[in-house]
This record gives C-alpha cells, structure tokens and sequence, in this order.
C-alpha cells in the first residue's frame, strides 16, 4: 500500500535507549535509568483516589471537547498561584498530553509548507510533528554561553512560527523575563506566530519560571501535568490561547480528539491540589540535582550549562566522543547506566553531546554517578 511522505519521520531515540535498557534488564543486569525524562514517583496520592471515586459513581464518558469546566477553571487557579495572572478559564484548551496540544497548534497556526523556527538542541519531536504536517523545522544553533536559548537576533527573517521552551528539554536551562520579553516582541514585530512550551513549569530549583503570558497574551502557551505533577503516562496537558483562536481550536479539537481521557481529567483536577506532596517531590530533584553538577564534573563531564529547571543536564562530550550514539550504547554496556545521545536533540551537532536525566531516586542518581565515574576512569 502507498505511504505518504508526511509519515518518513526520524525515530525518538530516547526509547530505542530504552528499549535496549529494557533488553538488558531481560537479562538480569541491574539498570540505572538517566535516559527517560519522566518522573520515577506515581501521580500524587489524592489524584489517584479521586479517580477510583469516579469510577464507581460515573461512567466516564465523553466530556465536552475543551475539558471539564471545573478543570480549566483550577488551571486558571494555577496561573494566580504560580504568577499572578487573572487568567479567563475559557482560554484554556485541555488536551490529550501536551502532544496533542502541539498537534492543535500546529494546525491552528500554520500552513502546509510554513516554516517554523526552534532552538538546537530541543525537543526532537517538535521536528517530527512539524515534518508530519507538512511543516518545515527550522533550527537556531544555540550556544552554550547563551546556555542553549536562541536569541531575539537569532530570528530567521523567512518564518512563520517560533518555538521557545523554558525550563528547556534537554538543557533545563531557562529564559528571564527580558530574554523572553524579547524574543516575544521580536517575533511580534516579525509576524510571527510565538508557541511557549512551558511543561516544565513547578520544576525549578532557584528562580521561578516565567511564563509568556506575563509577557503577552497573543501567544500560545502549552503545559502539561507530565512533569510536575507525576503524570506522564495519564496523557493530559493543556494549552492557552488567545480568546479569538478558542473556537477555531475546540472545532480542531472536536474532529482529531473529541476530548481530552475523561479519567485522567478527574486525577488531574484533584492533583492541583496536592501541593505538599508534589513540592517533596521537587525537594528530591533539588537534591539529585546538587548531586548531578557535583559528580559529573568529577567523572569527567566537565562542559555543561548548569540547568534551572526540569530534572536534564545536557554535557558536551567533543572531547571524548563524535559518536554520543555508539558512547551512550558502550556506557549502557560497560557502567549500566542508560543515557540518551545528543542527536535526538541536534541533528548537526548531536553526535557529541549526551542528555543526563535527574528523575529517579536520589539512590539511584548517586549509583549512577558511581558508576559513571568507574566506567570514565577506566575509558580510554
């Protein structure tokens, strides 16, 4: 059968590192888990049962394609709480996982053959989707002295659309409010289309996230109950947006998804709430962060921008390896430790850069540096 050329996409490569993880733990080696970025701990105690509530009392049916109201409304709570903003709960688009909300938004904002502009190294399946859409990537070379952030001046002049993510994936690196003020303005002036990803958002270890609905309101803000709140598998995220895009939305939203998973609405409604538990649960990433900038300079991973945000260190290994593909499989095998090479982040300059992810246990993250500095000190 035909295939369309839309769906020639580049593997997620993380999960392949998986995968191979999995193999190895098939085999009964004991595997310390630095490649996925998701948080170890469950959804939060209150949220689960919640759920169990609903499942005796309700049939969990369809809801109404832009969330329950009673959802958007807490996620309105969450902007007063976390900046201060009054925000209208009918901006807000609850989504099958952030995904779908990238999904949305691409088909909301742009055109088949529009080109839309992202910071390398960055989440690789912004690529992916665009390129499905019949989109075009267009990536921004960041640099480390600006801690892999583009750059207001860095704005391709022949695009439609730009990208920003703060706490970013993979450097947990994050943007002051001038840094994002002025990329939001620079792509105002410019015509173009601003998507913020802020699903790391609550994961932050000094200074709080900004959110460019600080900034403006003629943006696109897209979050998640993935990461902060312990809920990646559940598949639920949100987005906000401008008033005049709700209905062109909700009518995409309508025919790709009918709605967001009624369950997982119920859990995340009662997550808002737990805030004593999900802050210990950042108290635990604070650490294995501490952790993380201490050790790995100490086994020889000595070129990272230290990161504010989410639970990723991002190392710049041209000094040992322009291959992170086949030093990230020789690390699995030799230290059995997992981590995920940099050309799922940046094509072009992937192969000597490697992701080191803090999510797991604090026990683990110190294994894990034990292990890695054993396996440097005897690498040649």
């Amino acid at each position: 059968m035909r295939g369309s050329s839309r769906g020639v996409v580049d593997p997620f490569i993380v999960m392949d590192v998986m995968e191979a993880a999995r193999a190895a733990e098939a085999d009964g080696r004991h595997i310390i888990h630095m490649e996925v970025g998701q948080p170890s701990t469950p959804a939060p105690a209150a949220a689960r049962a919640a759920l169990a509530t609903a499942m005796e009392k309700d049939a969990l049916g369809y809801t109404v394609a832009l969330g329950l109201p009673a959802l958007r409304q807490g996620i309105a709570g969450l902007y007063q709480r976390w900046y201060g903003i009054d925000l209208d709960p009918g901006r807000i688009v609850v989504t099958a996982g952030s995904s779908a909300a990238f999904l949305l938004s691409f088909t909301a904002l742009f055109d088949a053959g529009d080109r839309v502009a992202l910071g390398e190294p960055g989440y690789p399946s912004y690529r992916q989707i665009l390129k499905a859409l019949s989109l075009t990537p267009v990536g921004i070379p960041t640099r480390a002295e600006d801690r892999y952030q583009p750059r207001a001046a860095d704005i391709p002049a022949d695009v439609q659309g730009l990208i920003v993510a703060s706490p970013a994936n993979p450097s947990g690196t994050m943007l002051d409010r001038d840094a994002l003020g002025a990329l939001i303005g620079t792509a105002g002036e410019k015509g173009v289309s601003f998507i913020s990803d802020e699903i790391y958002h609550g994961l932050h270890y000094e200074g709080r996230a900004v959110s460019a609905l600080e900034v403006s309101d003629e943006v696109y803000v897209i979050n998640s109950f993935s990461k902060y709140f312990s809920m990646t598998g559940w598949r639920i995220g949100w987005m906000v947006v401008p008033e005049a895009h709700v209905r062109m939305v909700e009518r995409l939203a309508q025919n790709m998804f009918i709605c967001p998973p009624h369950a997982s609405q119920v859990a995340a409604l009662a997550a808002l709430d737990c805030v004593d538990e999900l802050e210990a649960n950042r108290a635990v990433y604070a650490e294995n962060r501490r952790l993380m900038l201490e050790g790995l300079p100490k086994a020889g991973f000595t070129k990272i921008a230290p990161p504010d945000g989410a639970f990723y260190i991002y190392a710049d290994v041209s000094d040992l390896t322009d291959d992170s593909r086949a030093f990230a499989a020789e690390i699995l095998d030799r230290a059995g430790v997992a981590v995920t090479p940099g050309l799922d982040f940046d094509p072009s300059r992937g192969g000597q850069t490697l992701r080191f992810s803090y999510a797991r246990s604090t026990a683990d993250i110190r294994e894990g540096l034990a292990r890695l500095a054993a396996f440097m000190g005897r690498h040649v």
